[in-house]
Order: structure tokens, then C-alpha cells, then sequence
């Protein structure tokens, strides 16, 4: 994997992704879920939740790559605590 400079927080994020996909995929398997109305403006599922918080998660990490000087731990943190509000109540 030598044509892509890992990082540790680069690599935790993406395995994080990875590993919700999987959970989010055997969660739907064992509990299919409903659709609901929480804080976003439309009806979503978990899935569609978990795509619109990982895309603001990309979102959140650009805006401070590119505003910021400050360490990408930051982001990372803030990008949690976005998944989990879209996420619980979403």
C-alpha cells in the first residue's frame, strides 16, 4: 500500500466506516427498521441516516483541512459527535 500516505487518523476513520457498515448491515438483517422523522427535514431510514451523517463526517473533515491548521483529531471528534445526533435522532 505504498501509493497512499496512511495516516493513524486517516486509517481509523475509514475503519470506523467500515466497521458501522457491517454492524448497520447485520442490525437491518436481524431488526429491520422503519421509517421515521426526527431533526432532518424528510422521512429516512437508519441507512439513510448513516449515509447523510457520513457525508457530513467528509464534509466537517474538508472544512477544517481547509480552514484550519488545527490537528485532524478535531474534526474527527466533532465528525463523532455529528454521527451519533444524525444518527440517534435524525
Amino acid at each position: 500500500m505504498n501509493w497512499m500516505a496512511w495516516t493513524l487518523p486517516s486509517a481509523l476513520f475509514f475503519i470506523t466506516i467500515a466497521c458501522m457498515l457491517v454492524a448497520m448491515t447485520v442490525f437491518e438483517v436481524l431488526r429491520p427498521c422503519v421509517e421515521r422523522k426526527g431533526f432532518l427535514p424528510i422521512r429516512t431510514t437508519r441507512g439513510d441516516r448513516l449515509f447523510i451523517g457520513l457525508l457530513g463526517s467528509a464534509y466537517i473533515h474538508l472544512l477544517f483541512i481547509g480552514m484550519t491548521d488545527l490537528p485532524i483529531w478535531y474534526p474527527f471528534g466533532v465528525a463523532i459527535v455529528w454521527l451519533i445526533a444524525v444518527l440517534r435522532w435524525g
